[in-house]
C-alpha cells in the first residue's frame, strides 16, 4: 500500500480530518480531534494505535511491524509500508486503530459519525 492509498483510506472513514501538527512530513489523521494514525510522508511508515496484546503479536509475526516510533510503545505500532504486507491487512489495522479511538468517544460524538 502506498502513501496516497493510505491517505485516501483514512480520509474515507467518518469524521476524519488530516493535519500537520508536528512538521511537514508527518501527516496526522484524527477522528473527533483524537489521533488514530500518523503517516510519515518522507519515509513510508505508518503509526497506528493497537490493542497492547495484539501489538506484541503483530511485532512477533511481521518484520515490518515495530514498536511505535515516538509513541507509547505499548499501544502504538509502526508499520513499514514498503514490504510484503497486503493492502487488506493494512486496511484492517487502520480500521482497528480508528475503532479503538471511536469507542472512547462520547455517545454524542459517536452519534455524529453514524
Amino acid at each position: 500500500m502506498n502513501i496516497e492509498q493510505v491517505r485516501e483510506y483514512c480520509l474515507s472513514k467518518a469524521g476524519v480530518s488530516e493535519s500537520f501538527p508536528f512538521d511537514d512530513t508527518a501527516l496526522v489523521f484524527k477522528v473527533c480531534d483524537k489521533m488514530f494514525a500518523l503517516l510519515g510522508l518522507d519515509s513510508g511508515w505508518l503509526n497506528l494505535k493497537c490493542d497492547p496484546d495484539k501489538a506484541m503479536e503483530l511485532r512477533e509475526q511481521f518484520a515490518e511491524v515495530t514498536p511505535g516510533y515516538h509513541m507509547n510503545k505499548a499501544m502504538w505500532n509502526t508499520i513499514q509500508l514498503e514490504g510484503s504486507l497486503t493492502n487488506k491487512l493494512i486496511c484492517e489495522w487502520i480500521d482497528d486503530s480508528y475503532n479503538l479511538v471511536v469507542v472512547k468517544l462520547t455517545k454524542a460524538q459517536q452519534a455524529v459519525l453514524k
